[in-house]
């Protein structure tokens, strides 16, 4: 309750100073392409709301350490990005974007995203937060030190992957999957922990992925989302000239970042083979078998669902 009092005095504060500033926890580096658009955002905000609105991004998870739904629950940060299908309090909605082989273009994850957003929305409300807007990251592959041409080349292996649903996807193809957090995932493909990871091709540039690993496989296994919220409380603090504002920056940003994304994994790819790392596309064979998988973890998956989330998928399959 003293925190709760205390942020509120905070924030009234700042309302009789003549405007609203604002932190923004951003997960990723300075040079993330989501955390770009996070500094985007919050120069739109600005300039739409005439000023009154003052954003500050914060790269690298300066602000958090923890979960973010419930940093901006307690009003510990105004605003942050999340990766949401590793969301811990999202539960079973927040996996939607990361199920195995469900969205297979950006177009398909667009779709899947636009039929989803009311469900996120719900999960956001819950934890006293606000949807601003999400956005694709590139599609995962399948880093390793070798091309996977069939399911045969997924036994035995050591992969990181980044949540419940990866982790079922290689467990159920014969490999071993690792849950490790991200900084870590360099140096224990160094020392042999892992010897593989599910990730996009961003990610894998990122991190530098071609100094200890030799192949990209372009599996498509899933479109996650990032997305940014907002606590209620700032929110509702708004005036309505400032919430449309904000609603209009988000719409824009979430049209700007979704085109960014494509050109993101175009950059990254490219990258990835200038520093001699192999990226070579899934065969028909392997597809066939990864489906099969998909389709088994999808079961599964909407067997313990609730109608929402099972009317979602009702929808997209039309």
């Amino acid at each position: 309750m003293i925190k709760k009092s205390l942020f509120i005095a905070g924030l009234a504060a700042s309302l009789l100073a003549g405007d609203i500033k604002m932190d923004l926890n951003a997960k990723y580096g300075a040079n993330n392409f989501h955390t770009k658009g996070a500094q985007e955002f919050a120069a739109l905000v600005k300039n739409y709301s005439k000023g009154s609105i003052d954003i500050t991004v914060h790269a690298g998870s300066s602000l958090i350490k923890g979960n973010p739904l419930k940093a901006v629950k307690d009003g510990t940060v105004a605003m942050t990005d999340m990766f949401i299908p590793f969301t811990s309090g999202g539960g079973k909605v927040f996996g939607i974007s990361a199920l195995p082989f469900i969205a297979q273009s950006y177009d398909d994850a667009f779709r899947l995203y636009q039929i989803s957003k009311p469900a996120y929305e719900k999960t956001a409300r819950k934890w006293n937060q606000k949807l601003l807007y999400s956005v694709t990251w590139p599609p995962s592959g399948f880093y390793s030190n070798k091309k996977m041409s069939s399911i045969d080349d997924f036994k035995g292996a050591k992969t990181r992957t980044y949540d419940k649903n990866s982790a079922a996807f290689v467990n159920s193809a014969g490999g071993n999957a690792v849950a490790l957090p991200w900084g870590e995932v360099y140096s224990s493909l160094r020392t042999g922990m892992v010897d593989s990871v599910v990730t996009s091709s961003a990610s894998g540039k990122d991190g530098k992925f071609w100094e200890v690993l030799d192949n990209f496989t372009k599996i498509n296994y899933a479109y996650p989302l990032q997305a940014v919220t907002i606590n209620l409380d700032y929110w509702n603090s708004l005036d309505k000239s400032q919430q449309k504002a904000m609603l209009k920056a988000a719409k824009e940003i979430e049209k700007t970042q979704w085109e960014a994304s494509k050109i993101e994994d175009k950059v990254a790819l490219e990258t990835l083979v200038e520093n001699g790392l192999k990226v070579d596309e899934a065969s028909n064979e392997l597809k066939a078998e990864l489906d099969k998988i998909a389709n088994a973890l999808l079961s599964e998956y909407l067997d313990g669902a609730n109608s929402q989330i099972k009317k979602i998928f009702e929808e997209y399959r039309k």
